[in-house]
């Protein structure tokens, strides 16, 4: 047996064998971000294997998963809760096919940051301050929009809501709140986990907790999904994908020295960061649950209310038939 390894979140991932030419390829897209190349570690370094599939997969930014979702260039693409009703109001049907982020419900996953000597010390406080957020449209700012008005009681409309709210380059959000520019903000995860070990910033809205009493059960902001026909014409291979998928994620959380420390050597990350993240911020667990439905549907109905969307599907109507489920 030979293995094929590339580099991490970009090259090919993929475990080859004699007559590998009789092999189906799934080529995989997931969010550019450290903790999803160690969900995919033991896959690009042979440690979980299949004998039926290779798996390409790249890491790509939330601008350009975007566009792969909707040009299906990728046979799995991993894609925000809100872009399937959005996808299908423009005639793109989309299966999901795995639970790609799940909150963990704790502190500091999805929060809203200020500096430290900020004098905002609560949700209530925001009134009237600028808000820097990754993304507008997002699941995961929706989600925090969620949170301040089901649970604070704040106007989060864009338009002439209780705050003002500006979309700012992700890698730019530190910056923009050190400097003044915005009087508060989110951070991706990877800057959140800077923030509270640096003590430069500090929470005034744990959102991914307030959601806890909205929802009832832990939020989902992504999934991965495929494309009917695809999966139509090659079930097996994304099976074979989704079993493979889930073994490499329960390897990463059961080797957490060998797999953190790696991928954390090669993108220059701490490999504390791992392990606090499958821990408190988020967790990719493949396996679709009766919960993750639930907050699937809860989020569009919201989303509904707040004019996000103006209709959205049956939850069960868009789950692959073999997804792995419990």
């Amino acid at each position: 047996m030979t293995i094929r390894h590339g580099i991490l979140g970009a090259a090919v991932l993929a475990v080859a064998s004699l007559g590998a030419s009789a092999k189906e390829t799934i080529r995989v897209a997931h969010l550019l971000d450290a903790s999803h190349d160690a969900a995919f570690w033991a896959i690009a370094n042979g440690k979980v294997t299949s004998p039926d599939i290779e798996v390409e997969a790249k890491a790509l930014s939330i601008p350009a998963l975007i566009q792969a979702t909707a040009s299906k260039q990728y046979d799995v693409v991993q894609t925000a809760v809100m872009a399937i009703p959005r996808a299908a109001s423009k005639g793109l049907e989309l299966k999901v096919l795995a639970t790609g982020l799940r909150s963990h419900n704790k502190p500091h996953s999805g929060d809203i940051w200020v500096k430290a000597d900020s004098p905002i010390r609560s949700a209530a406080d925001l009134k009237g301050k600028k808000i820097g957020v990754y993304s507008l449209n997002s699941t995961g700012i929706t989600l925090v929009r969620i949170a301040l008005w089901k649970k604070h009681g704040l106007n989060v409309s864009y338009k002439d809501g209780d705050m003002e709210w500006q979309e700012v380059p992700a890698p730019t959000i530190p910056a923009a709140l050190a400097s003044g520019h915005i009087d508060a903000g989110t951070l991706i995860h990877s800057q959140a986990f800077k923030a509270k070990e640096s003590g430069e910033f500090r929470s005034v809205v744990p959102a991914s907790m307030d959601n806890v009493e909205v929802f009832g059960v832990p939020t989902v902001a992504a999934v991965y999904v495929g494309y009917p026909e695809k999966l139509a014409a090659k079930p097996e291979a994304y099976k074979a994908f989704l079993e493979l998928f889930d073994k490499s994620v329960k390897y990463a959380k059961a080797h957490p020295d060998e797999v953190f420390t790696a991928v954390g050597k090669a993108k220059n990350v701490d490999p504390k960061f791992f392990s606090e993240w499958f821990e408190t911020y988020s967790d990719i667990p493949v396996v679709i649950s009766r919960d993750d439905r639930v907050a699937i549907e809860k989020v569009w109905g919201f989303a509904k209310e707040m004019g996000i969307l103006a209709e959205y599907p049956a939850v069960d109507d868009v789950i692959w038939e073999h997804a792995l489920t419990e």
